[in-house]
């Protein structure tokens, strides 16, 4: 029999990270297969509304809470008219979409998607064209969305029918603009200089705007750091946000070293950080760049089937990863990265939200339902709100293929309160054995525990569909208990673990 390994965890009140921006918990959706069109918006299926938006979908989404939504790209973007999302519907064109080899009709625009954006109690992030496009097109589609009447732009918006500006807080810069799979993809230099002449008269149309410039598309970027330090030379005092994207896969089934990348998620943002804050010194700013980690999940199930498609069809089935057991528990890791890096990492968008990538699916006339990415996080934006604390981990580690000192507990603790609420996120990485766990919280005197959530299963690559929705889920069966100050807790092995505790009434 295994011996079961002991963890020690120490969470107090005083050992902040940061207010957690709830925006940390965003998403994204894209005009790529059937994120939009059969994801979201499908008329004709017996769960829309009276404006083809899928019910089933938007109830889905509002148990998760999502509070900003990233659109409409995405490497899309980067060809996209948004003047051709607009107006009457009847008189939009049909294009060629060159990122992703599909026939975009135009049916859902810039409107469309912030209709239906408030039935999901969602903020937008939009994205502006700085490949094909630039200044111009950009400025406009702020004075389109934000401005509130008397000019070209705002009252053309009037005129199809939204007389009240949409006041868009965020916007991105472009996108992966250093890879060469981006239409119009430019050298540092290149989009430096146009992102920094676009956020200048976009703020200038809105200065109540935020801003986001495109960060290295991933870590392995020839580019990287590099790209990241220039950008931000010509940017620095105009922009509020840097983006960085990663993605991870187990394409060699390698569960301990799958499990171990939310180190390198970690490095990621202590590298873009430090890149920041050598460029605040350089300029002799007092000015933080925080940042906007706005692509972030598991891809790699859907690469081969995506490869044998055939081009230019309308919503074809695409990115459509299955997600296992072992996705969520990678999730769950990369969630609590992101709350541990909260002091600078303000927003985080997982790529994407339904149907593509996402932790929700569907079926063009059928059901929707949940992927197994979909619990943490859930679990992470229903009870991740608060200050994001700091706690003193030690742990048993591990060594992987490609990391070293792999902790088998991976954990976090966020604070709320005003709802006198202690949750602690956690997982066992270890696949041998259940995680004694012991943390001190003598500094939440009374604090008891009213539920320990607990994600597990017999088989890592346990999935859900659409015939068996419900094969992967979690329960509320986990023995955590607090006594004397301390919580006791049997983490059960390759596991995702949430603790909640509430201060007695």
């Amino acid at each position: 029999m295994t011996e079961m390994k002991k963890a020690r965890m120490i969470v107090e009140k005083d050992f902040k990270i940061a207010e957690v921006d709830k925006r940390i918990f965003g998403s994204f959706i894209e005009h790529l297969g059937r994120a939009v069109y059969g994801g979201i918006y499908e008329p004709g299926h017996p769960a829309a509304d009276e404006n083809g938006f899928r019910k089933d979908v938007v109830d889905l989404i509002n148990e998760i809470g999502v509070p900003i939504i990233r659109y409409p790209g995405g490497n899309f973007v980067s060809g996209y008219n948004w003047e051709d999302g607009v107006g009457p519907v009847a008189e939009r064109p049909s294009r060629l979409e060159l990122a992703w080899k599909t026939v975009e009709p135009n049916e859902v625009g810039t409107n469309e998607f912030m209709k239906w954006a408030k039935l999901v109690n969602s903020e937008v992030n939009m994205a502006v064209n700085l490949g094909t496009r630039g200044i111009d097109a950009a400025r406009n589609l702020v004075e389109y969305c934000n401005h509130p009447s008397g000019s070209y732009w705002s009252d053309l918006r009037i005129s199809h029918g939204y007389q009240e500006p949409h006041k868009i807080k965020t916007w991105c810069l472009g996108n992966e603009m250093d890879g060469p799979w981006q239409i119009g993809h430019r050298t540092a230099v290149e989009y430096g200089r146009i992102a920094v002449e676009s956020a200048k008269v976009m703020k200038w149309v809105d200065p109540g705007i935020e801003l986001v410039a495109c960060g290295s598309s991933n870590r392995s970027m020839p580019t990287y750091a590099e790209w990241e330090a220039t950008v931000l030379d010509h940017t620095y005092e105009h922009v509020d946000y840097l983006s960085l994207h990663t993605y991870y896969g187990n394409p060699n089934n390698d569960l301990p070293n799958y499990l171990a990348r939310s180190l390198d998620m970690d490095y990621f943002i202590k590298e873009i950080i430090a890149t920041c804050d050598y460029i605040k010194a350089k300029k002799r700013s007092k000015k933080t760049m925080y940042l906007s980690f706005d692509e972030w999940n598991v891809w790699f199930h859907s690469r081969e089937a995506d490869r044998k498609r055939e081009p230019w069809s309308f919503a074809p089935p695409q990115l459509e990863d299955v997600y296992t057991f072992e996705d969520a528990l990678l999730v769950g890791c990369l969630l609590i990265t992101l709350l541990c890096n909260s002091d600078r990492v303000k927003i985080a968008c997982m790529a994407q939200l339904v149907n593509v990538i996402a932790p929700i699916m569907t079926e063009n006339g059928g059901a929707a339902w949940r992927q197994t990415i979909f619990y943490p996080y859930m679990h992470a934006s229903v009870y991740g709100r608060g200050v994001a604390l700091n706690p003193i981990i030690s742990s048993p580690k591990y060594d992987s293929k490609d990391f070293t000192d792999v902790p088998y507990l991976e954990a976090t603790a966020v604070y709320n309160e005003e709802n006198e609420e202690l949750t602690v996120f956690a997982v066992n990485k270890d696949s041998a054995a259940a995680l004694q766990l012991d943390a001190d919280i003598r500094g939440f005197a009374g604090y008891e525990v009213i539920e320990h959530i607990v994600l597990e299963h017999d088989d890592m690559k346990a999935v859900n569909t659409a015939a068996v929705p419900n094969r992967v889920v979690p329960h509320s069966r986990g023995g955590a208990q607090a006594k004397d100050g301390y919580i006791q807790a049997s983490l059960p092995k390759l596991s995702w673990n949430v603790i909640r505790l509430k201060a007695r009434s």
